[in-house]
This record gives C-alpha cells, structure tokens and sequence, in this order.
C-alpha cells in the first residue's frame, strides 16, 4: 500500500513502514549507525568526520526533501510497523526519466536487524513503487564481489547480474570493482545462472 501526501512518500510493507527521513530521527538514526559501524564498514563509503553529527543529519533531511521535491531521489528509512524501531535506509538515487526511465538503488540495514528478510521485503515494496507508482523501467544496484549477502538479497528480489564495473566506487577508502545488478519493469531476459 502506498500513501502519498505531496512530496512526503510512505511506502507499508507486511512488516515495515518506510517514509523520508525527519529531524526526529536523529537520536535512533545514529544510534543504530554508530553500533553497526563495523558491520557497514567494508561495504560502504569512508565515512565524513561529521558523518554522526546533528549537523551532518540535517544536512541529510534538508538533502532528502530536496531529492524528493526535485524527483531525483527517494530516500526512505526503514521503521518496523509494530515496535516503530529504524531498522535501515534504502534509497532509490540517480533518477532519470525521459527515454530513460530508470535509477539506482542503494540500502543498509543495522546489524542486529540483518539476515531476517526486512531489506528483500524493503526492495521488493520500493521496487513496485518505482514500477507502478513512479513509471520507471528499470533500477540498477552495485555491490561489492564478496557481499555475498547483498547479491543474494538483490537476486531473491528479482534482479539479475548484468556486469562488472571497474573502480566502481570508492569503498572503505579504496576503488573498488562492483558487481552489477538490474530489474526491468517488463524483464523478459529469463534467468540469470550468474554466481
């Protein structure tokens, strides 16, 4: 189900709320960032020194209703529905329309809430979204070669391998090659037996 009140987006998924990031979020946001940090690490961007900062959240929000307002991003955090708790973020960036019509998905998830099928649910609920609400045609992900936990999320929530790109992205400090993955809104490419 989807709600949709001018540029403030929530998405309700069997087990989730996601919705834009506000102000409030601050203390959970960080809290669960802070504690995860070393589960995040090897998969994401170095982090800024303000990265935990009031300051750098704000910076965050003000971002994410610009992105929304503008159409070229939907940033959504993760609220469990029944306990209310943040469990992550996921992102759909790098939105494109005219002949394109696609973006690129991006996502984390805290650590004591990994492995329990909250990011597939999440993919799958923004995936439709961006199909069926959006009108896009395709959404493009990247993860790192060794996140086998990323490729079998992205692969159970039917996307499928489509490539390697070199010096991808600076993860970690370091350029590192992705993997990369894509869901088409009329996939007719059969399935994918890529490891």
């Amino acid at each position: 189900m989807i709600r949709l009140n001018r540029s403030r987006v929530q998405i309700v998924s069997e087990r989730m709320r996601l919705r834009p990031p506000i102000h409030a979020d601050f203390l959970v946001w960080c809290a669960l960032r802070r504690e995860s940090l070393e589960f995040l690490q090897p998969w994401e961007p170095t982090w800024a020194a303000d990265h935990l900062s009031r300051r750098g959240f704000t910076n965050r929000v003000h971002w994410a209703r610009r992105s929304i307002d503008n159409g070229t991003a939907l940033p959504l955090f993760l609220f469990h529905a029944g306990t209310g708790d943040l469990l992550g973020a996921i992102t759909l960036d790098n939105i494109r329309r005219g002949p394109a019509q696609a973006a690129t998905l991006g996502y984390w998830i805290g650590e004591r809430h990994a492995r329990q099928g909250y990011m597939r649910e999440a993919i799958r609920a923004v995936t439709h979204h961006a199909f069926k609400v959006m009108d896009l045609s395709r959404l493009e992900a990247a993860c790192l070669p060794e996140n086998a936990a990323s490729r079998g999320v992205l692969e159970s929530s039917g996307f499928k391998y489509e490539g390697v790109a070199q010096s991808y992205l600076q993860i970690n400090g370091r350029w590192r090659n992705h993997v990369l993955y894509a869901n088409l809104r009329s996939d007719r490419r059969g399935r994918s037996d890529a490891t």
